[in-house]
């Protein structure tokens, strides 16, 4: 008689939790509309292109425009696992305690950060390419206004749409810019010298191990080696990003989790966890202005 496996919902819940709690970048899951990868790998989005105005005639009538439409593919080029076993006894003599808590560690400590370092360095790299990146430089709290000042300036005359974007920083840039627009406290007992808005852009800090203009992802062939590093030929540190949702793109096609029990396990007598992870991010090429990074030299 073939087994019969059942999928354990729970896990799948505390991984959704987890990625969109502990990640930085997930809040642009919703806005980005990624299009629909069902049945493939790949779809392509239009580009349109015209030409401006001209001069009207009453000979002639109107001035001829041409219409340029292409077709930029995007394909999902990123899929990443991994495979845990717990023997039973070792669950058991931790009372309970490993089977209960190391999805949701897992997820915080590494699935979550490795999807932003990834999608942080797609995005720097196309802003990069397209020419929209300051002049590389270590920040202080005398320097870090104009320098954001800057980036939305040259997004201003670009001109991406105000409303919508977002600040990202990295906590040491956050505290320079907290220090350089902070206040003077009279007899308060009790103040908060944070910043969750910078000119109508929402301040988020990004830890700087997720904050890279390039990365390296690990092949994890062994079973003690995975994850990411800071490329280390090309990538810089991030001072800060400011990025509009229209300009990316960030699909998941497939976050899932499978569980089997020890009792269903056929290659061990241990709780089995198998995850697997097909994603990508791009940034339009025709709507690249609207992300802005600045980093270090």
């Amino acid at each position: 008689m073939p087994n019969t496996v059942a999928l354990v919902s729970v896990f799948q819940a505390l991984i959704d939790e987890a990625y969109k709690v502990e990640s930085k970048t997930a809040m642009l899951d919703a806005l980005t509309q990624a299009p629909s990868f069902l049945g493939a790998n790949e779809v392509k989005v239009m580009k349109l292109s015209m030409v401006g105005l001209g001069n009207y005639s009453r000979v002639f009538g109107y001035a001829a425009g041409d219409i340029t439409a292409a077709w930029e593919t995007m394909a999902l080029a990123t899929e990443r696992s991994r495979a845990f076993t717990l023997d039973r006894e070792d669950n058991e003599e931790t009372l309970g305690l490993l089977l209960g808590n190391f999805v949701r560690m897992w997820m915080r400590e590494h699935v979550a950060p490795e999807l932003d370092a990834y999608r942080f360095a797609k995005y720097a790299s196309a802003a990069i390419t397209a020419g929209n990146q300051a002049t590389p430089a270590t920040l202080s709290s005398t320097t870090v206004v104009a320098a954001i000042d800057a980036a939305v300036l040259a997004m201003n005359e670009n001109e991406v749409p105000e409303e919508g974007r977002k600040l990202y920083l990295s906590p040491t840039v956050k505290q320079y810019l907290e220090a350089a627009i902070g206040r003077t406290l009279a007899n308060e007992n009790r103040a908060d010298t944070r910043l969750v808005e910078y000119d109508g852009m929402p301040v988020i800090p990004v830890p700087q191990s997720r904050f890279y203009t390039a990365i390296t992802l690990n092949a994890g062939g062994d079973s003690d080696a995975g994850g990411y590093i800071k490329n280390v030929s090309t990538g810089k540190d991030l001072n800060f990003a400011i990025l509009h949702p229209t300009a990316v793109l960030q699909p998941v096609k497939l976050n899932q989790v499978k569980y089997f029990s020890p009792d269903v396990n056929q290659t061990s007598d241990g709780h089995l966890w198998q995850y697997r992870l097909y994603h990508d991010a791009f940034a339009y090429e025709n709507r690249v202005n609207g992300i802005y990074v600045h980093n270090k030299a």
